[in-house]
């Protein structure tokens, strides 16, 4: 089985959920892990802190340079993830459509590089 990034694109700026909203959609996401990991697609899952918080590790000649805040400014970032096992695309996007209806936002569904159909 190939393995499938399922990524929540979260719009900058945007304003979060009240926290009678953010609660039912927690428990929506508990609840959505939970049936894949007993379904066996579930690999790993973890939220992200907006970009403001990144630090980039730049190459420069021979040195890497450390340096505060996101490379590259957008109107939307990845705010989380989950990885899963499916046996194809048809699969992986059930999945991705699941998770867009309990977030609320939408899912980016990507196949990891190299990975085997078997």
């Amino acid at each position: 089985m190939k393995q499938y990034l399922l990524g929540v694109v979260t719009p900058t700026g945007g304003t979060p959920p009240p926290p009678e909203a953010l609660g039912e959609i927690m428990a929506g996401v508990e609840a959505l892990n939970r049936e894949m990991r007993e379904a066996g697609v579930w690999v790993f899952a973890g939220g992200l802190h907006a970009p403001s918080t990144a630090t980039v590790l730049r190459p420069k000649g021979d040195e890497v340079l450390v340096v505060d805040g996101p490379f590259a400014e957008g109107k939307e970032y990845l705010g989380g993830f989950s990885i899963i096992k499916a046996a194809d695309l048809d699969a992986a996007l059930n999945w991705g459509r699941r998770h867009a209806a309990v977030i609320g936002l939408p899912i980016e569904v990507r196949p990891f590089v190299g990975e085997s159909d078997d």
